[in-house]
């Protein structure tokens, strides 16, 4: 599965870095970067966890390409 972010709609609240920090974090700028985007196994457990908390879905996941 790979990581998706609807860039727009982030409001960088930060709960998605919480959920999953070795996946994605927030920059300096309070914009976030997703490290690993591609995911599947215990990542990909994470990677819904994130999606799950974001309250504005900004996140979600995609069959990879």
């Amino acid at each position: 599965m790979r990581i998706e972010l609807d860039r727009p709609r982030c409001e960088g609240h930060g709960l998605c870095e919480e959920a999953a920090p070795d996946l994605m974090h927030l920059d300096d700028d309070g914009e976030l970067v997703i490290d690993i985007a591609e995911v599947d196994g215990a990542a990909l457990d994470r990677a819904r966890a994130a999606v799950r908390v974001c309250p504005v879905a900004a996140l979600r996941l995609a069959e990879r390409a």
